[in-house]
């Protein structure tokens, strides 16, 4: 196995020199850094985790906790921290946190303080007061994507906002007759809340009547709420799908139904999903890999020494335009 010394040789440097130039802490001269990275590569040395540790006092990692990996936003999220953290030299530490009380308990007083990290990137977290203070105990950087906490520095699109800017596209397309399909939550700051609210304010400063139908951020569960809009005798026009995997099952749910999309009726979702491509959907992109990308960045500035600042609303979303949605039937 290579070490530190036969680096230090090849590249006619000291092995502080080296170990300086490799954990980019301490002053060496760019041309030096080149040369004992040239000599680290043609070597095959890598830098012992434990030993830059002890060097540094860091663990070169950051912890990344996660409901859900099996949904195609905290999937590709994570995607982004990756690509993020892997350009400067970080592993991923990952935690997963389910709805049950006990588990979750063993995550945030058991699993994260054991291992070592030199951050926190959570993400659309849930969390109640004692666990972000368990989080804001451990004494490093942590960075949320979405789910407001004033507790944590969090990065997030501003989904009222979003709520809105869907809504109003279908408005602008001449439909009155809109259904929202999402959460059942009508106050907070959850994600889900806020879109639906942001659906419910538009449709009233059009003197439209909001219809509302429950299902969880699955294409199943859409599926099925949207087969019941569509039963009904007040049968919408339009459907805003508070994600995307949800509309891609209100438009399975449309053709079931022997209904043409957009002809019959207009679908729109939120995300920016691959899979929308397929099925024409329109969508509000919000650029969820670059959401872990601005987190991975944000969560390296602080340990980087940048003073942490409290952010709401800073991330960009967009209207996305594609087949799903036309002028409202006649």
């Amino acid at each position: 196995m290579v070490g530190i010394d036969e680096v230090a040789r090849r590249a006619g440097v000291s092995t502080a020199t080296v170990s300086r130039a490799l954990s980019g802490r301490g002053p060496v001269s760019p041309v030096t850094r080149q040369r004992v990275q040239t000599a680290a590569d043609e070597l095959g040395y890598v830098v012992s985790a434990a030993a830059s540790a002890l060097a540094t006092g860091r663990a070169r990692a950051i912890g990344v906790i996660v409901p859900f990996l099996d949904r195609w936003f905290y999937s590709t999220v994570l995607a982004g921290i990756s690509d993020g953290l892997v350009r400067r030299g970080f592993d991923i530490t990952l935690y997963g946190v389910s709805a049950a009380a006990e588990e979750r308990q063993r995550v945030f007083s058991d699993n994260v303080r054991r291992r070592r990290v030199d951050g926190i990137i959570t993400i659309a977290p849930e969390l109640d007061a004692d666990e972000a203070a368990s989080l804001r105990g451990l004494g490093v950087p942590i960075v949320a994507i979405a789910g407001p906490n004033p507790l944590l520095t969090t990065l997030t699109v501003d989904d009222l906002a979003v709520g809105r800017l869907a809504t109003r596209h279908l408005l602008d397309l001449g439909h009155r007759r809109i259904a929202h399909i999402g959460s059942p939550e009508v106050t907070g700051s959850s994600v889900p809340a806020l879109r639906r609210r942001g659906f419910a304010e538009q449709m009233d400063a059009a003197g439209a009547r909001p219809l509302f139908a429950d299902a969880d951020f699955t294409i199943e569960g859409a599926s099925t709420a949207a087969r019941h809009l569509l039963d009904s005798t007040e049968r919408p026009t339009a459907i805003f799908a508070a994600s995307d995997e949800m509309a891609i099952g209100a438009i399975l749910a449309a053709r079931e139904a022997g209904l043409h999309v957009p002809d019959d009726i207009s679908i729109i979702g939120v995300d920016g999903n691959e899979l929308g491509r397929w099925f024409g959907l329109t969508t509000v992109d919000q650029f969820a890999r670059c959401q872990g990308e601005r987190a991975a960045e944000a969560v390296l500035a602080e340990l980087d020494g940048a003073a942490p600042a409290l952010r709401r609303g800073t991330l960009p979303f967009a209207l996305l335009e594609r087949g799903s949605t036309a002028t409202a039937p006649g």
